[in-house]
């Protein structure tokens, strides 16, 4: 059976739903006056990334894709600001996450994708050191940190999973995101590396940049 949740690409089917067969044999679902929609409140609009959590498939990557969105226009800043502004976003996700899960009931409802919003940010983080770069670069390397954080927000390795599954509240919902993150962004430094290795660009951790080689 596949895992779903805002992680996955696969939907949680709605609570509080009960499925009927009709005569030619297919399944129906019917509504329920007992299902849980998330707050139409401030908490429900961030939790839900403005209702992208409402898509009808692979919630959390439209989540992720808001995140990138959002992440851009601040990597020209240092890495202290961004750093600051990525702390903030992830506190207000989990607020927000947790006012959500405890109206739904559910934990870490698939509608719920600020906890991507904040952990691609975090993956996308070691851009800030990049500096000028080619076109192609910058989009090679967002690429990376977005596939990166996918992969490992839906499979959760190791710890990723032990804080989705151990932590309470929206602690829990947003924690293994952010250590998601984590880990793409230092696959995206290795892949950073590399291209300053080879000279395509002058990344803060090639060779070619502590030369101060000018590329491009």
């Amino acid at each position: 059976m596949p895992v779903c949740g805002s992680g996955s690409p696969h939907r949680c089917p709605s609570p509080g739903r009960r499925s009927s067969a009709v005569p030619s044999g297919n399944a129906i679902q019917l509504p329920d006056a007992q299902e849980k929609r998330p707050p139409r409140s401030l908490a429900g609009v961030l939790a839900t990334g403005f209702g992208l959590g409402f898509a009808p498939f692979a919630p959390g990557t439209f989540g992720s894709a808001l995140g990138v969105a959002l992440a851009l226009p601040l990597l020209g800043a240092p890495f202290p600001a961004y750093a600051l502004v990525a702390a903030a976003i992830a506190g207000l996700a989990i607020w927000a996450a947790g006012v959500t899960q405890r109206a739904t009931g559910r934990h870490d409802d698939g509608r719920i994708v600020i906890d991507e919003v904040a952990g691609q940010i975090v993956a996308l983080a070691p851009l800030t050191f990049a500096g000028a770069l080619p076109p192609l670069a910058w989009v090679a390397l967002v690429v990376t940190g977005f596939v990166t954080f996918r992969l490992f927000d839906v499979w959760k390795p190791g710890p990723v999973g032990w804080a989705e599954r151990s932590l309470p509240g929206g602690a829990g919902v947003v924690a293994d995101d952010l250590l998601a993150g984590a880990l793409a962004a230092l696959v995206l430094a290795g892949g950073m590396w590399l291209l300053g290795e080879i000279g395509w660009i002058a990344a803060p951790f090639g060779s070619a940049a502590s030369e101060g080689v000018q590329i491009g």
